[in-house]
């Protein structure tokens, strides 16, 4: 007959098997019950994600649409420490054409008109630019101050000083590219495209790059080994007036510079418009 301390054994044993019954059991419910929650959350992302995908997250109100955005950024420049800038005011950065040409027209002082196709699409900023400048009349009645020794006339400061201009820049965007030095010259070396051919038109700023109302009107073919200025347009008229201001000799300028012209080239109307239907050929950086 089992002694009484071997059935206190077995009874608290058979409690012990019960209590750690009932603990898996719960375990058991517990582990379904977060597989449950996973998989419930696992579905509501894949829900949300297949709802983002389609668009249900997205904002009522519209889209930033190309057009509303900036096109052009002009860099502020201080006139209280250049006393040379005339404030105009500051273009629009935002619906600027960036295709076609505009017609610039040049009336000077030395005959027929100089017209120039401004490029929209590979200069639309420089196109601004003086597209702005003369709805303000700025370059009216202005004298171009410069016969460079490189062969361009260059106008577009008021102060005649070279360090004119609005209250604001623009960077380059169409600067030409010199072609790498080869090892040997080629045959045909003398028959390359000039980088700037006679008839281009381009900005120019002092330094590189901060240009604002200064342009070169080149009469001769140009090609600097490091070409810094950004071309605008080209000369599609009035080519005998821009051959009849080359032929004006030049005296030194302040500072010993022998590019002051010795007769006055003056802007009397510099106008934008745009260009006729047999518009001119786009001015295109060389390669």
């Amino acid at each position: 007959m089992a002694s009484s301390r071997d059935r206190q054994r077995k009874l608290a044993r058979a409690k012990l098997d019960r209590q750690m019954a009932r603990r898996a059991v719960q375990e058991r419910r517990k582990r379904r019950l977060l597989a449950g929650v996973g998989a419930g959350v696992a579905v509501l992302l894949i829900v949300a994600g297949v709802a983002w995908i389609g668009g249900a997250f997205d904002s009522d109100e519209p889209s930033t649409d190309a057009a509303d955005q900036d096109i052009c950024l002009w860099t502020p420049q201080n006139a209280s420490t250049n006393s040379n800038l005339k404030d105009v005011g500051t273009p629009p950065t935002k619906d600027i054409p960036t295709l076609g040409t505009q017609t610039m027209t040049v009336t000077t002082s030395q005959g027929a008109p100089i017209v120039v196709g401004l490029d929209s699409e590979l200069a639309p900023c420089g196109t601004a630019d003086i597209t702005y400048l003369a709805s303000k009349k700025f370059y009216d009645n202005t004298d171009c101050h410069e016969i460079t020794s490189y062969g361009a006339l260059r106008c577009g400061d008021p102060s005649g000083t070279g360090l004119g201009g609005p209250t604001y820049s623009i960077y380059n965007e169409n600067v030409p590219t010199a072609p790498e030095p080869s090892a040997s010259p080629a045959p045909d070396a003398g028959a390359k495209t000039p980088l700037y051919p006679k008839g281009t038109v381009a900005l120019i700023g002092d330094p590189p790059g901060t240009n604002g109302s200064q342009f070169l009107i080149f009469f001769k073919d140009y090609s600097p080994p490091t070409p810094e200025y950004s071309i605008v347009g080209k000369v599609t008229g009035g080519q005998a007036t821009l051959d009849k201001i080359a032929k004006i000799p030049t005296s030194n300028n302040d500072a010993g510079e022998k590019v002051r012209p010795t007769q006055k080239i003056t802007i009397k109307t510099l106008t934008v418009g745009d260009a006729p239907a047999s518009a001119a050929p786009s001015a295109s950086t060389q390669s």
